[in-house]
C-alpha cells in the first residue's frame, strides 16, 4: 500500500488531483469555524457543553444527527451549519418524483443530458429547502440555549421577524446559512470534478474523523471507574474492527451471473464469441440508504423546530416530543426508543429496495445485453432477461437491506445490552451516539474503499500496481 501511494504522488496528474482534494477539505474545515453573524459566542459554548454532556435532551440528539451531515460545523454554528443536508433532502425527494412525472421519468433515461437536468433540478429544490432548515435550526439552538441559560440570554438576540428591526438580521442570517450549504454543495462537486472520490461524500467523511479522535478521548470520562473506561475503550476497538470486517465483506459481495456474446463476423473479422459475468453487488447502494432514512427522519424534527418556541404551551409540548421521537432520543421511555428504532431499521431497508431498483433502471442491463448480442445461457434475452435479474438482485439486495437496517440501529442494540447485569461497561458506548454510528462506520469505509478504487483505476492505466491485488 505504501508502494502504491509513493506511485501515486510520482504521477503528477494524480498528484495534483491528491493534494486538491486535500486543499478543498482544509477550505471545508477552516469555514466550519465561522459563526453565523450576529452569534453569541459565550452562549455557543454554554449550548457545546451542555450537548456534549447529554443535558440538552432531543434537542441536542437532533443537533447530533444534523452534525453527521454538515461534517461537524452545525456544533460551531457555523455558516456551514446546514452542511449539505438540504442537497440530500432535495435529491431524495426528485428522486422519489421520477416515477410519478413524466418529465422526470425521460429525464432519467437520456444519459449524461438528463443526469444534467436533474442536478439542475435538485439545485432549484435544495435553496428552498436550506431556507426552511435553516429557520429550523436556529430555533432550535433558541430553545436549547433557553433551557442552559434559563431564558437570560439569547443565541441569536437579533432573530425574529418582531420587533420590525429585527426583521434585516434575521434575513441576513437565512441567507447567509443558505449561502453556506450551496458553497458546501460547491466544494464537493469541485472535488468529484478535479479531486479524488466523491466530494460531497468526502466532504461528510472528513467531518467524522475529525470528531473521532476528541470522542474516542472523551470514553474514559464517561465511565464510573478506572477498570470500566478501559474495558470500554478495549470494546470499543473490538466492536470497531468486527464492524469494518463486516462492512467490507458485505460492501465487496457479488452474485456473478455468466453471460455469452454470439459470435459476429465483421469483414474478415470474427468478433465476439466469449464469455463472461456480470457482477451483481449485495450492496448496490453503499451508504445511501442511510443518509437518506436519517434525513427523511430528521425532517420532520426541523419542521417542529419551527413551533419550538411557540406560546402556546400545549403546541411547544407536541413539537418537543416530535423533535424527542424522530431524532432517537433514547432518554425516553423505551416503547419510545423501541418504535424510533423499529421505523429506522424498517425506512432503511425499504430505501434500500427503492435506491436499487432506481439504480438497475438506470443501467438497464437487459436491454444492454440485447443491444450487445449478448445472453445468460438458459434464459431468453428481453422481458426473461430482465426478469431473471431483477429475481437475483432482490435476493441480494435482502442480505444488504438487513445487514444496512442492523448496522443503523447498532447504537440503540449497545444501549440495550448495556442495560443486562454485568454488561455495564458498554454505557459509555451507548450514551455516544456518533461514537459507534453505523452510518458513519458506513460512510467512512465506503468512502476509502470508492477513493482507493479511483487510485486503483488511474494507478492501472499507466500499468503501476494499484492497492487492490
Amino acid at each position: 500500500m505504501l508502494e502504491a501511494l509513493r506511485n501515486a504522488f510520482l504521477l503528477p496528474e494524480l498528484r495534483k488531483r491528491i493534494l486538491f482534494t486535500i486543499f478543498i477539505l482544509v477550505i471545508y474545515r477552516l469555514v466550519a469555524h465561522i459563526p453565523v453573524p450576529g452569534v453569541n459566542v459565550e452562549v455557543l459554548r454554554t449550548i457545546q457543553q451542555s450537548i456534549e454532556a447529554g443535558q440538552a435532551g432531543g434537542l441536542g440528539n437532533l443537533v447530533s444527527l444534523l452534525s453527521l451531515l454538515s461534517g461537524g460545523a452545525v456544533n460551531n454554528f457555523s455558516v456551514l451549519a446546514m452542511g449539505v443536508y438540504p442537497y440530500v433532502t432535495a435529491q431524495l425527494i426528485v428522486q422519489l418524483l421520477i416515477p410519478v412525472i413524466p418529465r422526470l421519468t425521460e429525464w432519467s433515461k437520456e444519459g449524461d443530458a438528463g443526469r444534467r437536468k436533474m442536478n439542475r433540478l435538485t439545485y432549484f429544490a435544495t435553496v428552498p429547502m436550506a431556507m426552511l432548515n435553516a429557520i429550523g435550526q436556529v430555533n432550535i439552538f433558541e430553545q436549547i440555549g433557553q433551557q442552559v441559560t434559563g431564558g437570560a440570554t439569547r443565541v441569536l438576540p437579533n432573530w425574529g421577524f418582531v420587533p420590525a428591526e429585527n426583521i434585516l438580521p434575521t434575513l441576513v442570517t437565512v441567507i447567509t446559512m443558505t449561502a453556506g450549504t450551496m458553497f458546501a454543495i460547491w466544494l464537493g462537486e469541485l472535488i468529484t470534478e478535479q479531486g479524488i472520490g466523491q466530494g460531497l461524500s468526502i466532504i461528510i467523511f472528513g467531518g467524522i474523523v475529525s470528531r473521532f479522535i476528541f470522542n474516542i478521548l472523551n470514553l474514559p470520562q464517561q465511565a464510573t471507574d478506572t477498570a470500566q473506561g478501559i474495558l470500554s475503550v478495549v470494546v470499543f476497538f473490538a466492536i470497531l474492527i468486527l464492524t469494518i470486517v463486516a462492512i467490507v465483506y458485505i460492501s465487496e459481495g457479488e452474485r456473478r451471473v455468466n453471460v455469452q456474446y454470439g459470435r459476429r463476423v465483421r469483414g474478415r473479422r470474427m468478433m465476439g464469441g466469449v464469455d463472461t459475468y456480470v457482477p451483481l453487488k449485495v450492496n448496490t447502494t453503499g451508504m445511501i440508504p442511510l443518509i437518506f432514512a436519517q434525513a427523511m427522519l430528521v425532517f420532520p424534527a426541523v419542521i417542529a423546530g419551527f413551533f419550538i418556541n411557540s406560546p402556546n404551551a400545549a403546541t411547544q409540548t407536541f413539537a418537543s416530543e416530535i423533535v424527542r421521537f424522530f431524532t432517537g432520543s433514547r432518554t425516553g421511555s423505551a416503547g419510545t426508543v423501541l418504535g424510533y428504532a423499529a421505523l429506522y431499521f424498517l425506512m432503511v431497508v425499504a430505501f434500500t429496495y427503492f435506491y436499487t431498483d432506481v439504480v438497475m433502471q438506470q443501467q438497464n442491463l437487459a436491454e444492454n445485453l440485447q443491444k450487445q448480442g449478448g445472453f445468460i445461457p438458459g434464459i431468453r434475452p428481453g422481458r426473461t432477461t430482465e426478469n431473471f435479474i431483477n429475481k437475483i438482485t432482490r435476493r441480494l439486495t435482502l442480505v444488504g437491506a438487513l445487514f444496512l437496517g442492523a448496522l443503523a440501529i447498532m447504537p440503540y442494540i449497545i444501549t440495550a445490552l448495556s442495560q443486562i447485569p454485568g454488561l455495564a461497561f458498554l454505557t459509555p458506548l451507548g450514551s455516544n451516539s456518533s461514537l459507534i454510528s453505523g452510518a458513519g462506520l458506513l460512510i467512512v469505509v465506503g468512502v476509502v474503499l470508492d477513493t482507493m478504487r479511483q487510485l486503483e483505476a488511474q494507478l492501472m492505466m499507466r500499468r503501476y500496481e494499484g492497492f487492490i491485488k
